[in-house]
């Protein structure tokens, strides 16, 4: 990764430019100046920049957004730093993540808040961080959601950790009306999961191994909707796995209740079936579910029902996850595959077009979380993500920037690929 500081210009030649504001793709040049867009036109003469990019056969499209990661900072820096997520989400085009409370002590206090955004304050990447439901994420108490959201947060969640008691859930969403903030509840149900490794079906029973039923999803997140559609909260539902669950969105925004939901490269690029390796790496929660599952996640992003990619990018230490499947802990890391992963299983089997993509990673996020994302137009801040939608690459250690390396996608070989950034006046290459 080489990062360039741009003093004065820098004049992007050639590229087809994906503008998700107003579904269109342009080929023009693009000059930035001072940190902003200063012309957009087909042809600017190169006398205008002393640095001049060449990109044709590339597209440029806003930085990416993502919704769920876990930089783990602070408490558990031997997985991932605040600058090494960052680093990791550079490398995946993504200018702006949301960070996750599971950190310890976790971000449910003023003072914890004011600590992601220090200390990311110096970062190309835009974190912000998702405070926690509970004190301590839990579920015992209440945190204080007012003053959290005053001081930055831009959602609530026990990510990890269901908020089971649904008294706290009704309280929760009531005051994301007041807040204006999403809530975001970690849809298991403790019970029904019980000690599941992977998904409960045909597969789990032949390896013998413990399985976490759909319906432990599922039951979560009718409960939540239903509990939403009581108050007229704002609910998020993260990671959806299951056919049953975007059923369940899907009948719910239908309905006009305040729903948006998110899916996984992981749970719509592989199944249970990767289990029959017993590699740890395809450990997660919610669990990789079956190819109805898979399909189901893939429709609901093409009609609409899920709004957003996230990575739920989660590093863990080696000795963690190169370990047996009962002792692994859940999670893989995604920052780096995400972009590639969605060209690959979406765009090229012709699930969907690379608008629709590009929309799940801007401007669909951003409206979730209530982001700032500079529009591809003169005068605005230049945020720019550089995609190659036709590169055929293999996915190996060397391209891995978080300090984790817990991936089930390492020698994998994908079709699309992140070339460059512009964030922040500076200008990115891989």
């Amino acid at each position: 990764m080489e990062k360039k500081a741009i003093k004065t210009a820098i004049l992007f030649k050639g590229a087809q430019i994906v503008d998700p504001f107003n579904d269109r793709i342009i080929e023009a040049d693009l000059l930035v100046e001072n940190g902003k867009i200063k012309k957009i036109k087909k042809a600017i003469p190169e006398s205008e920049s002393k640095e001049v990019v060449n990109l044709k056969g590339f597209h440029i499209t806003p930085g990416f957004i993502d919704l769920h990661v876990h930089f783990r900072e602070p408490g558990y820096e031997n997985s991932e730093t605040i600058e090494t997520g960052c680093r990791a989400a550079l490398a995946g085009g993504f200018t702006q993540v949301c960070c996750m409370p599971n950190t310890k002590p976790a971000i449910d206090n003023r003072e914890t808040v004011r600590f992601i955004f220090e200390k990311s304050e110096d970062e190309l990447v835009n974190v912000y961080p998702i405070a926690a439901i509970s004190k301590d994420r839990k579920g015992e108490e209440l945190t204080e959601m007012a003053e959290l959201a005053d001081a930055g947060a831009v959602a609530f969640s026990d990510d990890g950790s269901p908020v089971v008691n649904g008294q706290m859930m009704r309280n929760a969403l009531e005051y994301s009306k007041i807040t204006g903030r999403p809530v975001i509840n970690h849809a298991e149900d403790p019970s029904l999961k019980a000690d599941g490794l992977m998904n409960e079906g045909r597969v789990s029973t032949q390896l013998g191994i413990p399985g976490n039923p759909p319906i432990a999803e599922e039951i979560m997140i009718a409960r939540d909707l239903i509990i939403a559609e009581f108050v007229n909260g704002r609910i998020h539902i993260p990671h959806v796995s299951t056919a049953g669950s975007v059923e369940l969105i899907r009948r719910a925004k239908a309905k006009g209740i305040a729903v948006t939901a998110e899916a996984t490269p992981h749970h719509f690029s592989l199944t249970d079936e990767y289990m029959r390796s017993f590699d740890a790496n395809g450990k997660v929660a919610p669990p990789l579910r079956t190819e109805k599952d898979r399909q189901a996640i893939i429709e609901g992003l093409k009609d609409g029902t899920i709004d957003a990619i996230v990575t739920d990018h989660a590093p863990h230490v080696i000795d963690t996850k190169e370990t047996s499947l009962d002792l692994a802990s859940f999670g893989m890391i995604g920052l780096e595959t995400a972009f590639s992963l969605a060209m690959t299983h979406l765009v090229h089997t012709g699930k969907l077009t690379l608008m629709e993509l590009i929309k799940l990673l801007t401007i669909k996020p951003a409206k979730v979380m209530n982001l700032h994302l500079p529009p591809l137009k003169v005068g605005e801040v230049a945020n720019l993500t550089i995609i190659n939608t036709r590169e055929w690459w293999v996915f190996g250690r060397q391209n891995i920037y978080s300090k984790s390396f817990n991936s089930p996608f390492i020698g994998n070989e994908f079709n699309g690929r992140v070339k460059g950034l512009y964030a922040k006046g500076h200008y990115i290459t891989f």
